[in-house]
């Protein structure tokens, strides 16, 4: 090997590493992993439809994902994990029970987080993914 390409080799090793190791950083959360296992087992987190996790948790702010927001209101959201709600009003006995209960549900998983000694507060992320995965597209600000 020349001493040309064993410095590009060394050199673009080095890049990769360092990408690598980025990557790692922002992936390897293992507490997080930990803090969503504990909103697995809890029965009223666990009941709705929508599993509650945590995004991220930097500096005491856990991110908990939510399957709603001003840019997706929960009135779109319910009738996916309850299609019997498709076509009811914001106003509907029905749908009114139906947002109480995710209210509630979100409420439950916000307790249960900040509950945590190691979180000081909770902030809410919009899960883009879930909705993707449930044929939704949403457009989200940076």
């Amino acid at each position: 090997m020349d001493r040309f390409t064993r410095n590009y080799s060394v050199v673009l090793g080095i890049i990769v590493l360092a990408v690598f190791v980025m990557w790692m950083r922002s992936t390897w959360q293992p507490r997080v992993w930990e803090i969503n296992r504990i909103l697995e087992s809890d029965p009223a987190v666990a009941d709705y439809p929508y599993q509650f996790r945590v995004l991220s948790l930097e500096n005491g702010v856990a991110t908990l994902s939510t399957p709603r927001s001003a840019a997706f209101p929960a009135i779109q959201f319910l009738p996916i994990v309850y299609p019997e709600l498709a076509g009811l009003s914001d106003d509907h006995p029905t749908m009114v029970k139906a947002q109480q209960s995710l209210v509630a549900h979100q409420k439950r998983a916000m307790d249960v987080v900040q509950a945590l000694p190691d979180v000081q507060s909770v902030t809410w992320g919009l899960d883009v993914q879930w909705l993707a995965d449930h044929g939704v597209q949403v457009q989200t600000t940076r």
